[in-house]
């Protein structure tokens, strides 16, 4: 088993950042090169991409509380997969997203660490350029 976690603060209050992680439509603009996702249902989404085990798209788990600033997904058809983002407040009318990736299926969680931290860092790096698109304009 291997886990991954990576904070980063955000330019916007939390409400504004997490309506924009809880997107299903625009995550693309802000996950990792080579994972796609789309809205299949309440409480599911499909994922595809060279990232994505297998082949074609797969069926996973989406939740996203507004209550909790919260998201959490899981594969459906890869159930090792799972993660939650978790938005909270910071000072100033700022705040701040912390990402968790637990990868349950990894065998030697060492092998790909530090692939799983860069692309977390870059996902950040890329959320925080969207929250400010969507603060600016």
């Amino acid at each position: 088993m291997a886990e991954f976690e990576a904070t980063r603060g955000m330019p916007a209050e939390s409400m504004v950042v997490f309506g924009v992680a809880s997107d299903v439509e625009i995550m693309d603009r802000w996950l990792p090169r080579g994972l796609s996702v789309h809205g299949s249902g309440p409480g599911t989404i499909e994922a595809d991409g060279s990232l994505v085990p297998g082949a074609g798209r797969h069926e996973g788990l989406f939740r996203a509380s507004e209550e909790q600033l919260r998201v959490e997904w899981g594969g459906r058809d890869h159930p090792g997969y799972a993660g939650w983002l978790q938005v909270s407040d910071s000072a100033g009318g700022l705040s701040e997203v912390t990402v968790h990736l637990s990868l349950l299926d990894e065998t030697e969680p060492g092998s790909r660490a530090g692939e799983v931290r860069a692309l977390l860092e870059r996902s950040l790096d890329r959320l925080a350029d969207e929250v400010r698109r969507r603060v600016s304009g």
